[in-house]
């Protein structure tokens, strides 16, 4: 569906991306992975027309992204910032009504996708009368991912969804995506610092370093088949912390 041809992309004298390819096909799941830095999240605003290469192009369906068509392209994709960006004067239901009141569905239309989701992503529905100081961080969470599925858009962009919060409710949460890719089939590209979060929700993994692709492969492949010396290092930095964590008192 996304396919990135050598771009580069700079800001002042720092390259985050640096003459980067890499497609990502229809229907499937890939985790960017990587420290601060490393390209994660100019990538994904890339993909979705929020940033612009420098140099190179992308595509999207075999066809290259124009700047008049950012608009456009912004709406057909479902894009879930950090801490979920819902909208703290409106509830939740109004949150989730934004982009499809701007489409011109019908207030009854909206209503059944919204009780829709909430089933799907397994919240109650009193969510949508609510505003988000009143719902938790996992709540608000949820219902971020639900605003991206409102118009049902055949990729979904997420950019560490799931970063802030407590190790209970990520895990639950990390679950609940999992079981919603798998059920929705659509081409999901997400950003996360964690290793096991990424080999746990996606059957494909990028691990970023300095604007470039540093491995491209199944979860595996970053512990069973290092492609260099950072790989390692950026692997065995994680098992270190995970190890440190269930070593604790």
């Amino acid at each position: 569906m996304f396919s990135v041809q050598q771009v580069t992309k700079r800001y002042g004298s720092f390259a985050a991306l640096d003459a980067l390819s890499v497609e990502f096909a229809t229907g499937t799941v890939t985790a960017l992975l990587g420290s601060s830095g490393a390209g994660k999240s100019t990538l994904l605003r890339l993909l979705l027309g929020l940033e612009w290469p420098d140099e190179g192009q992308v595509l999207i369906d075999g066809r290259a992204l124009t700047y008049a068509q950012r608009l456009v392209v912004r709406r057909g994709i479902g894009y879930v910032i950090q801490e979920g960006g819902l909208f703290p004067h409106l509830t939740g239901g109004a949150n989730l009504a934004l982009l499809p009141r701007h489409l011109g569905w019908p207030k009854r239309r909206i209503e059944s996708r919204s009780r829709e989701l909430a089933e799907l992503m397994q919240l109650p529905v009193d969510v949508l009368t609510r505003y988000p100081r009143e719902l938790s961080g996992g709540q608000r969470q949820r219902l971020a991912v639900m605003r991206a599925l409102m118009t049902d858009p055949p990729a979904l962009l997420l950019d560490e969804p799931l970063g802030a919060l407590d190790p209970l409710v990520r895990f639950e949460l990390q679950q609940a995506l999992r079981e919603l890719f798998r059920t929705l089939h659509k081409t999901v590209v997400l950003v996360t610092h964690d290793l096991t979060e990424a080999c746990f929700l996606a059957s494909r993994v990028l691990l970023m370093h300095g604007g470039r692709i540093r491995q491209d492969g199944g979860p595996g492949d970053l512990y069973e088949r290092p492609a260099d010396e950072f790989v390692r290092r950026f692997v065995a930095a994680q098992r270190g912390v995970v190890g440190e964590r269930s070593e604790a008192p």
